[in-house]
């Protein structure tokens, strides 16, 4: 797939609701529901509002801020609660995998045809069985420039950071998008097995430690807008909308490489309103509606037919259009099981 190419002809966006939003108002007298798990500050409220007007359903929603909280919320408990939810690309496999998705037929979904050609077949769900695309982006960091004016174009900000910088670093509370950006500023392979490479793994993320502030995902913009943190670990939509309000920061695209993603509209397993999901899930199908999250988020649609929809300001947007000289991005890998214990081990220190 050649990420860099997209990124440097489209523009990103990403959107924001609160925990336990309830919408609808005739929800007393709606024919449906339709209860939703969702990212934090990803999708407009008027969009659900349209959905629920237009089919006459009672949405419900609440908020996770990491893949992987998402899945051990799900996991505790809480499938059959909800009809669909946002996983990021590898997390739909590794969910596909455990046997937590619902499949349904392309037939199902009138707007199926919609879905761009390079987001139709993917290794993490092969036919579009279980998902469709939501939005993508890419992961990487804003530096503060008032604190900071050298070079930002290297993962070593993270990972190595120069006095000025110690201390003032928000890593994302993501164990996925944490390790594959510390394996890409070390040059070895995501899920590596070589033993060696897995402790030097270790030994970079148990150096930088004491140099970051926080992990903290749900709060990555404000801490950046605020100044609590000069450098910030971000998703290039919430970059944007941070140096939106005011923050004097850059994002950058390392030269070491960066973690691009796609999140996706999963239909659960056991949903208990299968057709509503299916409903909303065409809904987002549809240009005008997903263009309605992409200008709001500000990362990048998978359903053809957008581009003339989104905002101007958002396609000269410098966290959606990488240099040139730019590499491609990297999705991160599902590991092996014996990988991922190691990687549990890591993450686990590191968050003491």
């Amino acid at each position: 797939m050649k990420v860099k190419q997209l990124f440097n002809r489209r523009n990103l966006l990403s959107a924001a609701v609160s925990a336990g939003l309830m919408l609808g108002a005739s929800a007393a007298n709606a024919e449906g529901k339709l209860s939703i798990y969702h990212w934090f500050e990803y999708i407009p409220q008027e969009l659900l509002d349209k959905f629920s007007a237009e089919y006459d359903v009672e949405v419900t929603m609440d908020t996770f801020d990491s893949n992987e909280s998402m899945l051990a919320s799900l996991k505790a408990g809480k499938m059959g609660s909800y009809d669909v939810s946002v996983p990021g690309d590898y997390m739909v496999e590794i969910m596909r995998n455990d046997g937590m998705l619902d499949s349904f037929e392309s037939s199902e979904l009138s707007n199926f045809a919609n879905i761009e050609d390079q987001w139709l077949d993917v290794g993490f769900d092969p036919g579009r069985k279980h998902s469709i695309p939501y939005q993508w982006g890419s992961t990487s960091f804003s530096v503060n420039r008032d604190v900071f004016d050298g070079d930002i174009r290297t993962t070593s900000l993270l990972f190595d950071p120069p006095e000025e910088l110690a201390g003032k670093i928000n890593m994302l509370d993501s164990q996925g998008e944490v390790m594959a950006l510390a394996s890409i500023h070390l040059g070895i392979p995501q899920c590596s097995t070589d033993r060696g490479e897995l402790e030097s793994l270790f030994e970079l993320l148990k150096a930088a430690k004491p140099k970051w502030a926080s992990f903290n995902s749900d709060g990555a913009k404000d801490v950046l807008v605020s100044g609590d943190a000069a450098v910030g670990m971000i998703w290039n939509g919430f970059g944007a909308k941070a140096r939106a309000e005011g923050a004097n920061i850059e994002y950058s695209y390392p030269a070491e490489g960066y973690v691009v993603w796609m999140d996706n509209v999963v239909l659960l397993k056991d949903a208990p309103n299968r057709d509503n999901a299916l409903k909303f899930m065409n809904f987002l199908l549809e240009p005008e509606n997903i263009a309605a999250v992409t200008n709001f988020a500000q990362y990048t649609a998978g359903v053809k037919g957008v581009s003339d929809l989104l905002d101007a300001e958002l396609k000269a947007s410098p966290e959606a259009n990488p240099p040139a000289d730019a590499p491609a991005g990297t999705f991160v890998q599902v590991c092996d099981e014996a990988t991922q214990v190691f990687y549990d081990k890591i993450w686990t220190a590191l968050k003491k």
